[in-house]
């Protein structure tokens, strides 16, 4: 998720990207070293010794974020777009305020804060309104931002929210203004989100015309938007799709079925196996005759025993499953 974003990013220009992390940000590392030489662009993490919400990482970062004095972009690692970086900067600078929000538009907004604009103004934010009982409009925070260096001064170092504490005051003084995304959109914070997000995500490499999509002349049958790494081996008889994406040395024996699935690097399923709205971890083996299916989650090093049913089950690292998980339960 984190590549994509960092991705757009270099392509609009960004040079130094900051992660804010707390939790083994070691793991973390090896990769961001490879993304660094592959976009020519410094990456460095700001390690929080205590979390410090979704404003203190900003106070925390604050060297490296006023190298010079251009705008910065913020973004929730845990969601998913066409990131519009280039649009957003052009129209950050045409109005020349302090901030800008990524907005995207909800059917139900009733579950969300909605963002409600001035009168007569179609981007300067009024007021935010939580969880509205009646309409008052259907434009959520889509979790971008782009922020000038002043920003900073409005915030102190220590566990803080940006969209509690420091939105408001800039609301307050007419700073903050809203940007409509087009196309799709997903928080993928949760495993069944981040499977809905794989299909969004599928979808609109479908609509590109994407090369990176596995042609249909593939030796099995699937059901479109399948998305394997050339490294994977995939046995016979197989059938995948719709929305399954395999990633780098997995292998897949003869006959099995994928649907709507996310198989991990170094993950392995035998013959026969039947796996369904779920999430296999990296180097994780799914045994002959298994099903899995309703969300389920490997974790790392997971091993299911041939015949088992897994339905809907979190399974921690480093486990043998050799009982079905007949109801949604987390292994530990």
């Amino acid at each position: 998720m984190i590549l994509h974003q960092i991705e757009a990013l270099a392509a609009a220009g960004v040079t130094d990207i900051v992660l804010a992390v707390n939790y083994r940000p070691e793991i973390m590392e090896r990769y961001l070293a490879e993304y660094e030489k592959q976009f020519g662009i410094n990456i460095s993490l700001s390690i929080e010794t205590e979390p410090l919400g979704t404003a203190g990482p900003l106070k925390l970062a604050e060297e490296t974020l006023r190298k010079d004095d251009t705008p910065f972009f913020v973004l929730n690692s845990d969601v998913t777009c066409e990131y519009p970086f280039e649009d957003l900067l052009a129209f950050h600078k045409a109005h020349g305020d302090e901030g800008t929000i990524v907005v995207t538009k909800v059917e139900e907004p009733s579950k969300y804060g909605v963002i409600v604009h001035k009168p007569n103004h179609p981007s300067r934010i009024d007021r935010f309104v939580e969880k509205p009982v009646q309409f008052v409009g259907n434009r959520i925070n889509a979790g971008i931002y782009l922020l000038n260096t002043s920003v900073l001064d409005r915030i102190e170092l220590r566990p803080t929210s940006i969209e509690q504490e420091t939105f408001p005051a800039m609301v307050r003084d007419g700073q903050l203004h809203s940007f409509d995304l087009d196309g799709f959109w997903m928080d993928v914070g949760q495993p069944k989100d981040f499977l809905t997000g794989t299909c969004l995500y599928l979808s609109s490499l479908t609509k590109k015309g994407s090369k990176e999509l596995t042609p249909s002349s593939q030796p099995f049958v699937h059901g479109g938007n399948v998305l394997i790494d050339p490294s994977a081996k995939i046995g016979k008889n197989c059938r995948i799709g719709p929305n399954v994406t395999i990633g780098p040395d997995v292998v897949v024996g003869d006959g099995v079925r994928l649907q709507r699935c996310v198989l991990l690097s170094g993950s392995k399923v035998k013959d026969h196996a039947w796996i369904k709205s779920s999430i296999v971890g990296w180097n994780s083996t799914v045994g002959k005759w298994a099903r899995l299916e309703n969300v389920s989650v490997l974790g790392d090093d997971v091993t299911i025993g041939d015949e088992i049913y897994v339905n809907g089950g979190s399974i921690l690292p480093h486990k043998t499953i050799k009982t079905n998980v007949d109801v949604p339960a987390i292994i530990m």
